[in-house]
This record gives C-alpha cells, structure tokens and sequence, in this order.
C-alpha cells in the first residue's frame, strides 16, 4: 500500500493537529471476549493511537460477548463508538434478518471505518489423542465456545465435514486451554488471526495438532482458503489450510467527524509499527476496504481521500 503525501496536505494535517492541540477526543471502542486474539489486537490499536497522537486520542477498549453484540449495541450508543464485525453481520442487521429481526431503521445509520485482521478458524487438538484428520473427532469431547462467531462456524463446520458422535462443549472459550492441558477436552475451536493467543498459549502448555483441511473441504464451507504457516505454533511444524472471515471496524452516523478522521488516519499510520510486533496486522491492506459492508464515515472518508487511497466502487 502506498500513500501520497503532499506539501499542501502537510500543511493541512499540521493546521488540523494545532487546532485539536490539547482538545483529547475519546472513543470506545468494542472488541472481543478478553484473552482473544481481537482483545489483544484492540490494546494493541488503542495503545499505538495513543502514542502517536501523543495523547490526544483516548481509545477505551470494551470486552464484548461478541460480534452479534457489538452490533446490537450499535442501534442504541451514539457518539465515538467503534465496533469490530464480520461484513456479514452488519448487512443482515441493516436487512433486518436473524439475529436482528424486526428490521430496525437505526442499522441504517452503520458506517465503516477500516478493515482489521481475517477470523481464522482454528482447530486444535491434544497430540496424543490420535486426532489426525476431522473424521477424527468422532468420539472425542470437543470445546467450541459460546455465543460467538467461532463456535457457530465450528458446528457449521463439522457438521458440514459430516462429523458425526463429537461431544461439542459450549463453555466459555477462556476455559479452553486449561481444560485441554488437564485432558478434559481432546481439543477446541477458536476464532481469531493468527497468531492467537489462547492457541499460542496452548501449544505452550501442551503437545498440539491443528487440524488442516482439504480444498474441497474448504470449498464446501463456502469461505476464504488461508494458510497458516509452519512454525506460527510451537510443535506444528506443517502448514495449516483453514477458512478465514473479513473483519472490519464500524461506527455509528453520529460519531463525530473529526474523531473518525483522526482514528482512521492514526489506524494506517501505526500498521506497520504494529506489525513490527504482531504478525496478524500485515495480513491488513487497502484491498480489504473491498470487504466493508457500510458506507464510509464522512470523516474516514476525509483521511482516504487525502492520502490517495482509491476507494472500491463499493464505498463510493
């Protein structure tokens, strides 16, 4: 991704940053359960936002039970709210479908900002247990969360795969580690960008396998082919084949100008910072503003305009 700086916009940014010049502009924003790879990612962003704005931009991350919740609030919180989704979500809440039926005009005011990191579906399984393929897990104690987009797109999955006698345990994803390395569970499922977290902390704590699919098996699934690459886990020294969602970063209509224009263009400007120490941040690029699935906050819009970015036809 290039961006295009000129003298004149120079001048703009540095008259822009005197006037907002000891005036702190605070934004919530709503993320993912705590111990996830999204939480992290948000005190990562927040942390980074704060540092180059020398302070002036306040970023309070919010746990959440998930995007469906993120998205539902989104109808009744007004100003700085920031919120993480799967495109998906945001165009069946502005139809008015499941899970955000009746239809509800306040969808309509949903804009978007940037795209995050993809959801990559892991699966993880006990190295010992002899999980060697999907087919595998008929049989075993498998733990796929609650509420959230990964455990629904687990289930999904397997019973897709045509997974048939796995004992699917929908407790809370912050228990999964611990009941694994206990050997309560033969594996769990999670949702995240690689490298996540709770995955990292698993292979840590005990020999691991993540289950890699065929490509028929992720054409059947019906999302986007991702390869994890040997080595991202310790002791999985294979690359893993596995399906993967666009993410992006929302707001509401009312979120002020100004605040959006300052969080987008710091957002962009700390990426490759960020990256520098989380490798999911460079899986982010300009192409997946192709992916957002509302119109452009005017103030975002403001920052992409200024630094050349073309814009999709899509968020014209």
């Amino acid at each position: 991704m290039r961006i295009f700086r000129t003298a004149a916009l120079a001048v703009a940014v540095a008259v822009g940053l005197g006037q907002t010049a000891g005036a702190e502009t605070r934004i919530t924003y709503k993320s993912a359960k705590a111990g996830t790879s999204y939480y992290q990612m948000a005190v990562e962003l927040a942390e980074a936002v704060k540092k180059a704005s020398d302070g002036a931009v306040i970023v309070t991350v919010e746990e959440s039970q998930g995007s469906v919740q993120n998205v539902k609030e989104a109808a009744v919180r007004t100003g700085n709210y920031v919120f993480t989704s799967p495109p998906g979500l945001i165009t069946r809440a502005v139809a008015g479908k499941k899970p955000f039926a009746p239809k509800n005009p306040a969808f309509e005011n949903l804009r978007s900002l940037f795209p995050i990191p993809s959801l990559t579906m892991h699966f993880v399984v006990r190295a010992d247990r002899g999980i060697e393929s999907f087919a595998d897990l008929s049989g075993k104690t498998f733990l796929i969360g609650k509420g959230s987009f990964g455990a629904r797109e687990a289930k999904r999955t397997l019973e897709l795969f045509g997974v048939e006698g796995v004992e699917l345990i929908d407790s809370e994803l912050s228990n999964a580690v611990a009941a694994l390395k206990n050997g309560q569970i033969d594996g769990f499922a999670t949702a995240g960008s690689w490298p996540a977290p709770n995955v990292v902390e698993a292979a840590a704590s005990v020999p691991v396998r993540i289950l890699s699919m065929t490509d028929a098996q992720v054409e059947k699934t019906g999302r986007t082919r991702l390869v994890i690459p040997a080595g991202t886990y310790p002791g999985v020294d294979y690359d893993v084949v596995t399906t993967s969602l666009p993410v992006g970063a929302y707001t509401v209509a009312s979120m002020e100008e100004e605040a959006a224009y300052l969080f987008t263009r710091y957002f962009w400007e700390t990426r490759e910072q960020r990256a520098a120490g989380s490798p999911w941040w460079k899986g982010v690029t300009a192409e997946g503003l192709a992916t957002l699935a509302a119109p452009l906050h005017p103030g975002a819009r403001r920052y992409y305009e200024e630094a050349g970015f073309a814009l999709p036809a899509s968020l014209q």
